[in-house]
């Protein structure tokens, strides 16, 4: 299996447009140790490799891999990293303005999906490369300290979304309805990556329609709860009436009405 095995992973995040030599050799450094990482563990087993390992097929030190890499687990799951740097970006109405909560995600989780079909409509043998996918998933599943790690990160995700929520429906982070709005929010990731488990022996385009209707499927009864914690957020002397439209802008992509969760 070679390290083109496991690209999808990321590794879609383009480079910064002022990108100098330095910064372009240390992210293609931290790329091929993380791709390095997931090969050597989807072909060995994570717990029976070292980092030490991974860091001699790299060719360099094992302080190099945890200069780029605090834990081992994060060697596997470094994405995460990126998907909760775009979930800040995304929902930040100052960086995205007049983008509504559900819709800022339904983008993120396009794009991290669209670098995965792409991915594997350009492998040689795509139900081989889809093979991979799915081992990397049982990985995780069957690694405690990966689904720890995946947990926490879950977690950051869930208080990066929460603070941001909160602040749009002028709350407080620890109320409890910016609380579940995060939680619910975050779980269309959760939705997105059953479907994938479900469709993935799908050819990639007809993969890539399948997972996007069942994750706007979900994103159309949350975005009704949303909206209307975003109205009780209003009527609270909060300021998200002008932020968190209930208008046809504050539909998810792709929805053509709103559905009321009763429907």
């Amino acid at each position: 299996m070679s390290t083109q095995t496991v690209d999808w992973l990321a590794r879609d995040a383009p480079a910064a447009p002022a990108e100098g030599l330095r910064e372009r050799k240390k992210r293609l450094m931290r790329q091929r140790l993380a791709d390095t990482a997931t090969r050597m563990f989807l072909e060995r087993g994570f717990d029976d490799m070292r980092v030490s390992q991974v860091a001699q097929a790299c060719g360099v030190s094992e302080k190099t891999v945890f200069n780029y890499f605090p834990t081992k687990e994060s060697l596997v799951l470094d994405r995460l990293e990126t998907t909760v740097a775009s979930l800040r970006a995304g929902l930040d109405p100052e960086t995205e303005p007049g983008v509504p909560p559900v819709e800022a995600a339904l983008r993120i989780l396009d794009r991290e999906l669209a670098a995965m079909t792409r991915w594997l409509a350009g492998q040689e043998n795509p139900a081989e490369a889809a093979r991979a996918i799915r081992r990397f998933g049982d990985l995780i599943r069957s690694t405690p300290s990966l689904r720890a790690y995946q947990s926490d990160m879950m977690d950051q995700s869930v208080g990066v979304a929460t603070e941001i929520l909160a602040a749009r429906a002028g709350m407080r982070a620890d109320d409890p309805e910016p609380q579940i709005a995060a939680r619910a929010l975050l779980g269309l990731w959760r939705v997105q990556a059953e479907s994938l488990r479900k469709h993935l022996d799908a050819p990639p385009a007809r993969l890539h329609d399948l997972v996007t209707s069942d994750v706007r499927r979900a994103a159309r009864l949350l975005d009704s709860g949303l909206r209307s914690f975003a109205a009780s957020g209003a009527g609270q002397g909060g300021t998200s009436g002008g932020q968190w439209p209930g208008s046809p802008a504050g539909r998810p992509a792709g929805s053509s009405a709103s559905l009321p969760i009763g429907r």
